[in-house]
């Protein structure tokens, strides 16, 4: 099973998720649960680095392909337009991620965490 972790602040501004795991829908390179949640929090993580340039004490991430980790954290992003900006790419993740737990019950686990970071 993928199990998934959101941390939100208080605000719900989404500030980071962490993956791990396998779905275990199908063997190994025919599994779309898994193909579609790598490819949903990849994205993401290419959307907040590539595409709005978040520096390296901007954001922190981790990844392991053998394990199925992967680890995602906003750290000091002082500009509130960026910040908006992040909050697009993450809350589209959350949806994402949401309508895949939604159709594979028994291959998704999603859990929301509060942070105060």
């Amino acid at each position: 099973m993928i199990k998934i972790k959101l941390f939100s602040d208080s605000l719900g501004n989404i500030k980071s998720y962490d993956i791990k795991g396998h779905a275990n829908f199908a063997p190994f390179g025919e599994d779309i649960v898994c193909a579609a949640i790598s490819v949903l929090s990849q994205t993401t993580l290419m959307g907040l680095v590539e595409v709005l340039q978040l520096q390296r004490n901007e954001i922190f991430y981790k990844i392991d392909e053998d394990t199925g980790y992967l680890n995602v954290e906003l750290k000091n992003v002082k500009n509130e337009r960026v910040l908006e900006k992040t909050q697009i790419l993450l809350q589209t993740f959350k949806l994402g991620i949401e309508s895949i737990r939604e159709n594979y019950p028994g291959n998704v686990k999603i859990e929301y965490r509060r942070c105060d970071r």
